[in-house]
């Protein structure tokens, strides 16, 4: 079971309900946290639970983003709108910097979600199991 969290900005949250739609028998079994109305919206169109976060703004990014610096998050679907400005700008960049910094594979589009979510479906990501196996204690 891999945790998954879901993250979409505001003219991102119908590509995002869609997508989950379209893939949730992949999803089915996992671990799924979101932030709060994406996580809703989820919930309500889909029989998924979601395990929700505060709003992005209001700091459901950082949240998510302690989960990465514990590397206990094995994947990342945050469909980012790159159009409109964000009042939380920084706290998305420290999520996608903590993303790079402990490996967790983070999807920013569409396009790069089916691939992550094709990966999990074929069992690609078996490699997670073995980085929460061997994760060593906090020094």
């Amino acid at each position: 079971m891999l945790k998954i969290a879901l993250i979409a900005h505001d003219r991102k949250k119908d590509e995002m309900v869609n997508f989950i739609t379209a893939y949730e028998h992949v999803f089915q079994g996992h671990k799924l946290y979101g932030t709060g109305t994406t996580g809703q919206r989820i919930m309500d169109n889909t029989k998924l639970d979601v395990h929700r976060f505060m709003s992005g703004p209001l700091g459901g990014d950082q949240q998510i983003g302690a989960l990465v610096a514990e590397n206990e998050m094995d994947f990342i679907i945050f469909l980012r709108d790159p159009l409109m400005a964000q009042p939380h700008e920084p706290d998305i960049i420290a999520l996608l910097r903590l993303c790079d910094v402990q490996g967790i594979p983070c999807a920013t589009n569409v396009a790069t979600a089916e691939l992550l979510v094709r990966a999990l479906d074929r069992g690609d990501f078996a490699w997670r199991e073995l980085v929460h196996k061997y994760k060593p204690g906090i020094e």
